[in-house]
Parts: structure tokens; sequence; C-alpha cells
């Protein structure tokens, strides 16, 4: 007797593969929505450079470019114009201090010397000729102060003997009268004579006063004149080098125009041009260092021009010692200038990185080296070696410090060796 079989609804095949597709269909739905979906860059790890941040001493600095000066410098100017007569010494000759250097021609001084000569022989013969004529002047009044108290003297008598013998009646009291009248009047005529002989001696003293003044002016503008006529021969105001341009034989050379220099070679000094960005930040007595000859010199800002020129200021530097032996002038220094006191920090080595996030993030590395991951940093100070890291590092992380510019935005770089 033949049995009905059923048909199974649930095969344990069709369950096997039921149950394959409910777990492949887990997993996506799991790593849609809990996975890793941050973007990802393989890269070789050799083609990067990876840094380490590290906890240690800062020294803020600028690099600055610097050209070596003499210590001293002092500039020829023509002090009178003239044309070159003659030049005793060339350019780039070492001079001693009041050795003549040239020589100008000026026709129009030496004709206002000959002038103002004339005036001072002018003015000397009017005072001679003045002194002669008061003197004489004063004899005469002086003999008539004489004359006139010789008739007083007479007067005086003859009034006295009148006196008498008016008062025994032995002349008339018009011929007393008439004596006494007269001799009145002639006292009243010296006192005259002598008050005008005191006011004509003040006066001519004061005439003479002015005129010896006058002279002396003259003489003054005299000398004044003929040191500008020395000061046609150009000297060399110190010991030293004479550098720059000196003018040639016929050349006219206008009043104040720069003709050289003299440098002062027993020292040196260095002239920076830095960023006007810095201007308040550079003060006299900051230092700098540049290398030189395999050694190292410090040097001292000495004094700090304010005036920014195409975006730049100059600072002048001395040698904290002694300066380099064999450096020249002209010479080219790179300099690091020091903004700011030793201190501890925690530090990131420079890179291309800093160009492409501006400081904001960086890649940082896993324990296991094998990827490298976004962060958020914040960056303080620098200097040509380093960062300063304000927020966001530790010392002992890993970093990627190169150039950021072929990963894009991506997340997350997965290094490969």
């Amino acid at each position: 007797m033949d049995r009905k079989i059923e048909k199974k609804k649930w095969p344990p095949k069709k369950i096997a593969s039921l149950a394959g597709m409910a777990l492949f269909f887990i997993i996506i739905v799991y790593n849609i929505s809990f996975g890793d979906r941050s973007s990802k860059l393989n890269v070789e790890q050799q083609k990067i450079t990876i840094s380490q941040v590290k906890h240690g001493p800062f020294q803020e600095f600028i690099p600055v470019t610097g050209s070596v000066l003499p210590i001293k410098t002092i500039f020829l100017d023509a002090t009178e114009g003239g044309r070159v007569d003659t030049v005793y010494i060339e350019a780039g000759t070492f001079v001693n201090q009041g050795d003549p250097i040239l020589q100008l021609r000026n026709t129009n001084l030496h004709i206002q010397i000959l002038s103002q000569d004339a005036l001072v022989v002018e003015q000397r013969n009017l005072l001679t000729s003045t002194r002669f004529s008061l003197e004489l002047n004063r004899n005469t009044l002086r003999q008539r102060l004489i004359d006139q108290a010789y008739q007083i003297q007479r007067l005086k008598r003859l009034y006295d003997r009148r006196g008498k013998l008016f008062e025994q009646s032995l002349i008339s009291e018009e011929q007393f009268e008439d004596t006494k009248d007269e001799y009145e009047y002639q006292v009243k005529r010296q006192n005259l004579n002598i008050a005008s002989y005191k006011q004509d001696s003040v006066f001519q003293r004061v005439q003479i006063r002015q005129l010896e003044n006058s002279l002396l002016r003259l003489e003054q503008s005299l000398k004044i004149a003929r040191r500008r006529l020395d000061d046609l021969t150009m000297k060399a105001p110190i010991t030293g080098q004479l550098t720059s341009m000196v003018p040639e034989i016929g050349q006219t050379v206008a009043q104040g125009q720069r003709v050289g220099q003299v440098d002062v070679l027993d020292g040196f000094k260095v002239r920076a041009g830095i960023d006007e960005h810095y201007l308040a930040r550079i003060d006299k007595g900051q230092f700098g260092e540049f290398d030189f000859a395999n050694k190292t010199y410090r040097l001292l800002a000495d004094r700090v021009y304010p005036e920014v020129r195409d975006g730049r200021f100059e600072v002048d530097m001395t040698f904290e010692a002694d300066f380099p032996e064999g450096i020249r002038r002209g010479q080219t220094v790179h300099i690091r200038l020091e903004l700011g006191d030793l201190s501890d920090a925690v530090l990131v080595s420079r890179g291309g990185f800093y160009q492409k996030t501006g400081g904001q993030w960086i890649y940082v590395l896993d324990a296991s080296g094998s990827f490298a991951e976004r962060r958020k940093i914040r960056l303080g100070r620098q200097n040509p070696q380093v960062f300063e890291v304000l927020e966001g590092l530790e010392p002992g992380e890993s970093v990627v410090t190169s150039s950021y510019d072929s990963f894009g935005d991506i997340d997350k770089l997965v290094l490969k060796k």
C-alpha cells in the first residue's frame, strides 16, 4: 500500500542560504550605521616625513639678512662749491686724519674775500680818521676852556678890586655894575662850555665804540670768508679708508654735495633689514647670531631705525666680542635674531604641512604606526626649526610634517612600508 510523503517547507539548504543572506545584510547595515566612514589614502611611509612631538627649551627667533659695514663712517660733503682743480688721493686709498683729498677752485669766493678785505681796510682808515678828528676837536675845546678860565680869573680880580673901590666911593656904580655883569656872564659861559665838553666826550666815546664794533664785525666776517677759502681744500676728517665716489678734475661740485666717505676699518657692524611686522618687537639690546667659518658669532642690536621703506626697517648690530677674522665690508650674513627669552614648551618640527593647514590641524600617527589621522591643533610662536604647540598634541606623539599638497581633504592616511 502506497503512503503519501509530505513535502518539507524549510529544507536545511534553504535555511542556510537565508541565514547567510541575513548575516550579510546585518553586516552591511552595521557598517553603514556604525562603521568607519572616513576617507582614506594609502601612502608609502618612505615618501613622507614623520616627526616626534617633544617638550624642551624654546627660543623664538627670526632669520634676517644683514650686510657687513665699517663700525664708523664719516661722509665727505663739500662745505663750499667749486670746480675740482686737483685730486690728491684716489678712492680706496688709506688716509690719515688731515690728509688733503682734493682741491676746489671758486673764483667768486676769491672776489668776495678781496671785497671784504677792502671793506676792512676802509673801515680801519675811517676809524683812524675819526679818532684824529675827535682828538683835534677835544683839544680845541680844552684850549677854549683854558682861555675862558683865564678870562674869568682876570675878571674876578678886577671885580674884587672895583668892589672895594665902589665901597669907598672911588668909582661909579655904573663901572662896578659893568664889571660885575661881565664877570657873571663869563662864568655862565664857562659852565656851558664845560657841560658841552662833557657831552661831546660821551658822544665821541660812543661814536668810537660803534666804529670799533663795526670794524670787529668786518674782521670776523673776513676771517670766516678766509676759512671758507680753506674749506676749498677737502681733508680727511679721520684715519681710515677713502671709499665711494671722488669727483674727477674739472667736475663742478655743488655746496653740500657728497664727494666720498672715510671708513674706520678697525671694527665692523652689521645692518639688517627686517619685515615691518616685527617693528614693535625689536628693541635695542636684543641678541642675534650667525655662523662664519665654522664658528658662531653673537650680535647685539645697537640702533633701531624706525623708518619703514618698502615694508622693511633697518637695525644696526654690533659684535658682542671680537668680529670674525677675514670678514669684509659688504659681505652678507644670515642672522638668527632672537625675539624673546628662552622658555620650556611643547614643540613640533617645521615642515611643509603648515602651508596646507595654516597650523590648524595635522596628521597624528596611532600607537601602531599603521595610519595617521587628522587632528585639530593650535600653534603659537615659531622659529626656523620648530613651532610651539599650544593645544592638540602631547610630547611623544608622532606626526606627519611633510607637505600635504597631494593628500587633498583625506581624513586618514594608511601608511604602507
